[in-house]
């Protein structure tokens, strides 16, 4: 019997793909009560029930210092378990990873290329559809548990601050997003921030590595026409990783293909309400460097920013830091509400706070004109309020749209 640690959609997925092979499964969730079984023979047990298992496969959320992970025996990570000899590349990073992945594989569509892993299809189900190229935005919880498997492509964006309360500092952190590198080939290639590039991970590794410290660098490293390419940092970037990795697994210049992409939703997305104001909903901006960047494309105007939410114990000193340059009002909401309005108050920042994103909505419509932007990039999770960044977004849009 295999034990797999959660029950979010990952491991539902590997449920099924075990069940489909015969095997049965033990399953540990936080939210289980009581021991339950189903028609196929699986387990369904509180956490703090114990069975005997072969191996134990945990959820990447589940963080390292749970129980359940402190008393394994045979821990195996998704990735370990299902991946092997197939053609793959891997994005990773703080920010931009969604977007890298998806711009992959649109522009590899035509060369076999599904996306998958941290986002849209679960990786046991990318088994069923075999791609001929195998393109996963790999969290760093999924890193911190894999020991074994590792990319053809390895295609790491900038690395700041996130997930610290999680990884047990920001060290650890950078550790497990460098860690394919330590088991990756002479076959392979990563591309790696030029700021890492001492790390003993990159200076002991096989695989060629490929450093960049803007977008311009690898442009000019592959030969890509940046007059091509019609985003602006910090898309321009995920654009420019994108390209590289299909350029070294299908050996093509793809920058025609970008023409059509169109960045997803809750991504710096601008709207206006009734009376023709601004609006931007970031809500995918869920830690410092992601709402830094946010600030950076709206500097001369007067901004009423919404911050707030579950920082899972990142220093937010950067952030504030660089708010000082901003003619900016702040608008907390979200569990950290209260380190928000004492940092607000070390740094002289105007803020309001407002605990509710509801509020903080009212509170900008009072203030806002034809002149200023209001801003949701919270530099935090949704998941102390909300289901989901998504969630977030689109509560946001439907209270303001109706404004003015």
């Amino acid at each position: 019997m295999i034990a797999l640690f959660g029950f979010g959609k990952t491991n539902q997925a590997l449920l099924a793909f075990l069940n489909h092979h015969g095997k049965r499964c033990a399953i540990f969730d936080d939210c289980f009560v009581e021991k339950k079984e189903d028609e196929f023979g699986n387990l369904f047990l509180p956490t703090t029930e114990r069975v005997q298992t072969s191996l134990q496969i945990p959820s990447p959320g589940i963080p390292p210092f749970h129980p359940l992970i402190s008393s394994s025996k045979n821990l195996v990570s998704e990735y370990d378990f299902l991946l092997h000899d197939q053609e793959q590349i891997w994005i990773s990073g703080t920010n931009g990873k969604t977007t890298t992945t998806e711009m992959l594989e649109w522009i590899l569509r035509d060369f076999g290329g599904i996306s998958g892993g941290n986002i849209g299809t679960p990786l046991a189900s990318l088994m069923s559809q075999n791609p001929k190229i195998w393109i996963l935005e790999t969290s760093s919880f999924s890193l911190h548990y894999t020991q074994r498997a590792y990319p053809k492509v390895y295609l790491l964006l900038p690395v700041r601050e996130d997930h610290i309360s999680w990884h047990g500092g920001f060290d650890q952190y950078i550790k497990a997003k460098l860690s394919p590198l330590t088991r990756m080939t002479q076959e392979c290639t990563a591309i790696i921030p030029y700021e890492l590039k001492h790390h003993d991970e990159i200076l002991s590794t096989r695989a060629r590595v490929i450093t960049y410290k803007i977008s311009q660098d690898l442009a000019d490293f592959f030969g890509f026409d940046l007059r091509k390419i019609n985003f602006k940092e910090p898309f321009l970037l995920d654009a420019m990783m994108a390209l590289s990795g299909a350029k070294l697994i299908v050996n093509k210049n793809l920058v025609d293909c970008l023409v059509s992409y169109k960045v997803g939703s809750h991504k710096l997305e601008m709207f206006t309400d009734m009376g023709g104001r601004i609006w931007i909903d970031d809500s995918k901006g869920t830690n410092v460097d992601a709402t830094i960047w946010a600030l950076k494309a709206n500097k001369n105007k007067k901004i009423y920013l919404i911050l707030g939410g579950d920082d899972k114990g990142a220093d937010l000193s950067p952030l504030f830091e660089e708010l000082q340059k901003y003619d900016i009002e702040i608008f907390g909401i979200g569990s950290n509400v209260k380190k928000l309005e004492t940092l607000s108050v070390q740094y002289k920042l105007v803020f309001h706070l407002c605990r509710e994103l509801e509020m903080a909505v009212e509170a900008i419509n009072i203030r806002h004109t034809q002149k200023s932007i209001a801003l949701l990039s919270p530099a935090a999770s949704s998941l102390d309020q909300f289901s989901s960044y998504k969630e977030r977004g689109e509560i946001f849009q439907k209270l303001a749209k109706v404004l003015g």
